[in-house]
């Protein structure tokens, strides 16, 4: 009975020791890469703690007979899962998946190269002839998640109203350039490559049409530049200070448990997104947060799956459907890098007196208290509420061209709205 009891605990200790293998492989990954180690290195002694602490656990899960031939037996059964169990991580690990073609051009694909060391892929759509002399320059959300020929296809149509329509990807984003030290990537990076873009296309003023955390972007534009922006629409804006987006969604957005390189690309992400870079391309990265996106479903399937009534936030679908069906049209980097505002960003728009309309939609991503925090921040702005893209686009349009727009004064949402409140 004794016996019993001192091979089951050896079997539980030995099972204990393999479930700890792949965490102390991780770690062993990790604070290697910490010191500076190249990736080479960093993977191999991650994969070489991780073998020793598995080998050691089979010792510990198989008992070790009496007999000499029994003791051959043990050793041979424990080599060979180890060689197995090894080979298949390390063949995970070590093995990229296969690198998504680039996305083709869309109709009329332009690029900007920036002072500021950025290439930008975009679209202009412009009128038969030019009667507003402030063009309209959208923002598209994530960040990095563009979708250069379904907005400009929509915004576009601000043309007919005599306006100079600018669509583009925002840096790491769509057809547009990525940065090898992800660490480049910020808000105020976007806010320079704005104002150059301004400058490139020889306006005095720009409307900003913005959606999703393009807010934030158009809201750091006008602190620092209030006197370059005639109007701006905020669409479904994300929040002034959002949350990091983190590397949670890595291990949680798979549906299962996450294989062994995606395991090690979060943990190097944990330690620097440089060191990430270096292991796990933007390619890769992108491809793996494009399907983790389509994993995860819409806050609100009906308006999310079609086009019609109820639908989200205008060019929300379009962006949805154009990004999947361009492989490399997220942005894998910048999406991990967020945007963080800078704390005295509120204060700053207190002072700003451009007219800014904010529109919510029946069902969006973002949240109602979002808008209403814009509606604070911004003396001179009003908030619509529409509930299908065609009225939201609609109410766009009537203000970027001086025409009256109904208001919603309520502080909380309107009955029927089915967004997050």
């Amino acid at each position: 009975m004794a016996s019993f009891a001192r091979l089951a605990g050896r079997a539980v200790t030995g099972i204990g020791v393999l479930a700890l293998s792949p965490v102390l492989g991780l770690a062993a990954l990790a604070g290697t890469a910490m010191v500076g180690a190249r990736p080479v290195v960093f993977t191999v002694t991650g994969l070489a703690v991780f073998a020793s602490v598995f080998f050691l656990g089979l010792l510990l899960c198989v008992p070790r007979p009496r007999v000499v031939w029994g003791r051959w037996l043990r050793a041979l059964i424990v080599l060979g899962v180890e060689a197995a169990v090894v080979w298949q991580v390390s063949a995970a690990t070590l093995r990229p998946p296969p690198a998504p073609s680039a996305p083709a051009p869309v109709a009329g694909q332009r690029e900007w190269r920036l002072p500021t060391g950025s290439e930008l892929a975009y679209v202009r759509v412009s009128p038969k002839r030019v009667t507003r002399p402030e063009p309209v320059v959208f923002l598209h959300g994530g960040p990095g998640v563009g979708d250069l020929a379904g907005d400009s296809a929509l915004y576009g149509r601000l043309a007919a109203d005599g306006f100079q329509v600018y669509v583009y990807d925002q840096l790491g984003a769509g057809r547009s350039a990525r940065l090898a030290d992800p660490r480049g990537y910020g808000l105020a990076r976007d806010v320079a490559d704005l104002e150059a873009i301004r400058l490139a296309v020889h306006a005095e003023r720009l409307n900003l049409v913005a959606r999703d955390q393009g807010a934030q972007l158009a809201a750091a534009y006008l602190a620092d530049h209030p006197d370059r922006v005639a109007r701006a629409v905020l669409s479904s804006p994300a929040g002034l200070s959002p949350v990091r987006p983190g590397v949670a969604a890595l291990l949680t957005g798979s549906g299962g448990v996450p294989d062994p390189r995606t395991l090690a690309v979060s943990t190097l992400l944990q330690v620097d997104p440089a060191t990430a870079h270096a292991f796990a391309g933007e390619a890769e990265l992108s491809t793996h947060l494009a399907l983790l996106r389509r994993r995860t479903p819409p806050s609100c399937p009906h308006s999310a799956s079609s086009g019609g009534k109820g639908a989200a936030t205008t060019g929300s679908v379009a962006a949805r459907a154009g990004a999947e069906a361009v492989p490399g049209g997220y942005g894998g980097y910048v999406a991990l890098a967020g945007r963080s505002a800078p704390a005295a960003l509120r204060r700053e728009l207190a002072g700003v007196s451009v007219p800014v309309l904010i529109v919510k939609g029946a069902c969006d991503a973002q949240s109602w208290s979002e808008a209403a925090g814009y509606r604070r921040a911004l003396p001179n702005s009003r908030l619509t509420y529409a509930a299908d893209a065609t009225a939201q686009f609609k109410a766009l349009r009537a203000f970027l061209t001086d025409r009256p727009v109904d208001g919603y004064e309520g502080d909380g949402p309107p009955p029927g709205y089915r967004g997050p409140a």
